[in-house]
């Protein structure tokens, strides 16, 4: 097969790659001219592969010490992702967008750098792909699990998920009735950002109606929340509870259940 020429010359800079102490920084070529970073983590024996999406403007920061070091909560996560037996990839930046704000969650271009990055990681395991997004990091998983033909993905989960009516673009103005996937929505009890209020989330559920196996799981506990409530340190972000809720993530992921 013959590749395009937008990609064959790109293909040996995208698979350049650096390598840290843990994981891989890769960029990957996504559309014409276009490289997006993702970081890459296996673990031996993984029995499932999850891509995250952190929320607010997108990325996993610096590479600092060998690890991304963003704050958000799937990012500064990413070891009890590991711990739980799963191989971990997390969406960056690609080199047209700084930011990932609502509008371009749900653009044609970002579906297309999502596909090809699930290309990529298909490439490396056949295991089951999981897409996993926090905050506006849900608005790409959606979007993802809404666009993308089926058999790309195994399933989604949504954590903290942006849901306000009046937010173009959020999850209850996407075609939910889409999603023909498995689906897990994880919410903190305590969540104070008026985008992801814990009282729209049975709402978000049964929106998800052609949802095959679909669950609520409304989370508690935690310590010291800090900041702006609708960030990554505050009940926002599972702060303190952090290896709770990806234990519960990936248990269920294991054995999806309503």
């Amino acid at each position: 097969m013959t590749l395009p020429r937008w990609l064959a010359a790109p293909l040996l800079a995208a698979l350049c790659m650096a390598s840290h102490a843990q994981g891989t920084l890769l960029k990957l070529p996504t559309r014409a001219g276009i490289t997006t970073n993702v970081w890459w983590e296996p673990v031996d024996g993984a029995r499932a592969t999850v891509l995250l999406f952190p929320g607010g403007g997108g990325g996993f920061g610096k590479v600092d010490s060998g690890q991304p070091s963003s704050q958000n909560f799937l990012v500064r996560s990413l070891q009890h992702f590991r711990a739980a037996g799963l191989n971990v990839a997390i969406f960056g930046k690609p080199t047209d967008m700084p930011e990932l704000d609502v509008a371009e969650r749900t653009g044609a271009a970002h579906l297309a750098d999502v596909s090809a990055v699930i290309d990529e990681l298909r490439r490396r395991s056949p295991l089951p792909l999981w897409l996993v997004g926090t905050s506006r990091g849900t608005v790409s998983a959606t979007a993802a699990a809404i666009g993308l033909p089926p058999g790309r993905i195994t399933g989604v989960v949504l954590s903290s998920s942006l849901v306000n009516l009046d937010r173009p673009g959020a999850l209850m103005q996407q075609d939910l009735a889409a999603v023909v996937l498995p689906v897990l929505v994880v919410h903190h009890a305590k969540d104070a950002c008026v985008l992801c209020r814990p009282a729209d989330m049975p709402y978000l559920l049964r929106s998800l109606k052609n949802a095959p196996v679909k669950k609520l799981l409304m989370l508690d506990g935690g310590t010291e929340p800090r900041g702006p409530v609708c960030d990554a340190l505050h009940w926002h972000g599972f702060i303190g509870m952090e290896k709770d809720a990806v234990d519960a993530i990936a248990a269920w992921i294991a054995a999806p259940s309503n």
